[in-house]
């Protein structure tokens, strides 16, 4: 069973989980997603991979307290063991030498942009990174960027910190000021993601964008994944997560996320509410973010 090396709140609603996989870890790259169980009852949920030691074998997870399994999640001590941990699955992001490539990160998309950026780096590019984030206090990584990005831009819906304004807006006025970006990847919120796709199309830059459509099995069996790219149905744990952004259909993405709103609502009042529930003792673990933040 993989070991939980650290799991510890890095912001509001945000922890990293450090998971102890080394084989996993030998194998892996940039781009990928790795499938976990917290225990024997939990479901499986897919994650992004926001770092990889390869000479400690540790796999870096950041997660969003968003419902019942990322709440489960947050009570998982360092030193204890979760039920299992399937990967690396997916394609690994597409890394050549375009001369200058961009990456581009919203909210919690702005951890798995990081080793990307790492892989572009290493491959001999200039790297541009723009992340964003609602406000200052929810931005993430943003030291961990410096050290790859020969530019880095940090936007805040609020201005709170950075250019007062969308992660779009550096990377629109780039374009104008006619900066040769050879390749643009994005990771984050689906508007986002639809909007930056939708204006990088008048450059004609080639703009890929990693999805998180809802998944179950992750090996393509299910087709809970699926996602429309141009007139092909792909499955976005085999085929992806990455897909060419212009010919996303982020509408039917969007939909499709929102498919079990209701029954994850519920599913979340049952774990916090039900002394019955056999996650009972999870239970007690568990204390909302603001409450382990001490704003509470």
């Amino acid at each position: 069973m993989p070991k939980v090396v650290d799991n510890k709140q890095i912001g509001p609603m945000v922890w990293k989980m450090l998971v102890n996989v080394p084989r996993l870890v030998s194998k892996a790259k940039a781009g990928q997603f790795v499938i976990l169980r917290i225990n024997e009852h939990g479901e499986r949920v897919p994650m992004s991979i926001a770092g990889l030691d390869k000479e400690k074998g540790l796999l870096t997870i950041i997660y969003q307290v968003v419902g019942k399994t990322s709440a489960l999640m947050t009570t998982v001590q360092a030193g204890e063991n979760i039920s299992d941990c399937v990967g690396p699955l997916g394609i690994p992001s597409h890394v050549e030498k375009w001369g200058t490539a961009c990456v581009v990160g919203g909210g919690i998309g702005i951890a798995p942009i990081y080793p990307i950026a790492q892989a572009y780096k290493d491959a001999g590019n200039k790297v541009i990174t723009i992340i964003g984030a609602r406000s200052k206090d929810l931005l993430l990584y943003e030291e961990e960027h410096k050290a790859v990005a020969d530019e880095l831009f940090i936007c805040t819906d609020d201005g709170s910190y950075g250019h007062h304004g969308f992660v779009t807006d550096p990377l629109k006025k780039l374009l104008d000021d006619g900066v040769p970006i050879g390749m643009i990847m994005t990771v984050g919120p689906v508007p986002m993601m639809k909007f930056l796709s939708s204006m990088t199309r008048k450059y004609n830059v080639p703009t890929w964008v990693s999805l998180n459509p809802l998944m179950i099995d992750g090996t393509g069996m299910c087709g809970g994944c699926r996602v429309q790219v141009g007139d092909e149905t792909k499955f976005a744990c085999v085929d992806g997560p990455d897909f060419d952004g212009h010919l996303v259909d982020f509408d039917l993405l969007t939909s499709r996320l929102g498919a079990y709103r209701e029954q994850e609502h519920k599913a979340m009042k049952h774990f916090l509410g039900d002394p019955g529930c056999r996650l009972a003792e999870s239970v007690k673990k568990f204390k909302y973010p603001e409450e382990q933040a001490g704003t509470k």
